[in-house]
């Protein structure tokens, strides 16, 4: 039976995202379990299996920010892909998607592979 990945803990995140701004790194075990629970609370707030998003090594997760439908075979047609960095990077604000873009941090392709909506992941209060 698969693990119910961990919540995304604000305080990490931020803790985290400021690190690895300021030059730092993170552990293996860190970045992977930190990666994992910001999958699995997008997968859990965009069901659906229009877009995959990919973080190698360490995970990836179909979603549907919209009513596109259910992609049933194989690869969908719309597949993201980051460095584990990145996507703390924009679960904590602070890297914007169209920067992500931009600057090739966030390779998109498909129609629908457009994830602005779903960053930041939590918003610091």
């Amino acid at each position: 039976m698969p693990r119910k990945p961990a919540a995304v803990d604000p305080a990490a995140l931020a803790s985290a995202a400021a690190a690895l701004e300021a030059g730092g790194t993170l552990s293996r075990p860190e970045l992977a379990g930190l990666v994992r629970a910001i999958c699995g609370a997008l997968a859990q707030r965009y069901p659906g299996g229009a877009i995959e998003l990919r973080v190698p090594p360490y995970a990836a997760v179909q979603l549907a920010l919209d009513e596109a439908g259910r992609h049933r075979r194989g690869t969908p047609p719309n597949v993201v892909e980051c460095t584990p960095e990145t996507l703390v990077a924009l679960a904590a604000g602070r890297l914007s998607w169209a920067d992500g873009v931009a600057r090739h941090d966030v390779r998109a392709s498909g129609i629908r592979s457009d994830l602005s909506a779903a960053f930041p992941l939590v918003v610091a209060g």
